[in-house]
């Protein structure tokens, strides 16, 4: 009888354990995560400006490596060209616009050059309202301005499932166009274009692309972002043309 109390205990242990590991890594790899490149190149991010990508699963490259998810391709187009920009992946699988204006002022500790904001995808899924999404992405933006005035914000438009009712798709897809007008932003109508409802080009849950997948909705990133990037080190060379 003893024997089999002691097993008992020792299994509940045991499981209240893994549970206390998953609670911490819960609260912990969110945080650590989108200052991983910093960490690889302190000196690098130091002398470069910085493109924050606050996203969902998308952004975090959600099962593909880190170097085929497509803010790492972003990194790789960057350093081709010889530009001093560095990639800051602030990606989290499961975020939703208000996980993101969360952890945004814990984002915002280092200065950030350029906003790109792929977050609305998991509101979209989960039927929350086009209205309280909106809301949250313009005080995303808000304060990302209040915090840094010049930076240059890039909107990811996405879209809403079929089956959420035509109103709903509507409504959704409304957002990221006025949120660019609104804040004088760039915009990337639709993130996945060319690649959603593409078999070959996604895993198997239909949803998440896959390492070609990746490298298309780099394209389609790349074309937005690429003259935003232009126009700030246009605005670099000028500044240090007008100090000599």
């Amino acid at each position: 009888m003893m024997n089999k109390i002691t097993e008992i205990v020792k299994k509940q242990n045991l499981v209240t354990m893994f549970f206390s590991i998953l609670l911490l890594t819960s609260l912990i790899l969110p945080n650590e995560k989108p200052d991983d490149p910093g960490k690889k190149n302190t000196a690098k991010t130091q002398q470069s400006n910085s493109i924050l990508f606050l996203g969902n699963s998308l952004s975090a490259g959600l099962g593909v490596t880190p170097e085929q998810a497509f803010p790492a391709l972003i990194q790789q187009k960057i350093d081709s060209l010889g530009w001093q920009f560095q990639v800051i992946n602030g990606g989290l699988s499961g975020e939703t616009s208000a996980g993101g204006m969360r952890r945004l002022n814990w984002l915002l500790k280092r200065k950030i050059d350029v906003l790109v904001l792929e977050l609305g995808a998991n509101d979209g899924l989960r039927g929350h309202s086009p209205k309280l999404t909106e809301e949250n992405l313009q005080e995303i933006i808000r304060r990302a301005k209040k915090k840094f005035p010049e930076v240059r914000i890039v909107t990811v438009g996405m879209e809403a499932l079929p089956n959420m009712g035509d109103v709903f798709v509507k409504e959704f897809r409304a957002i990221f166009p006025r949120l660019a007008k609104k804040n004088n932003a760039a915009l990337i109508p639709f993130l996945l274009e060319n690649v959603a409802g593409r078999p070959e080009l996604n895993q198997g849950d239909g949803v998440h692309p896959n390492p070609a997948g990746h490298k298309i909705v780099a394209e389609n990133v790349w074309k937005i972002l690429k003259p935003e990037l232009e126009k700030i080190r246009q605005t670099s060379v000028s500044g240090k043309s007008n100090n000599r």
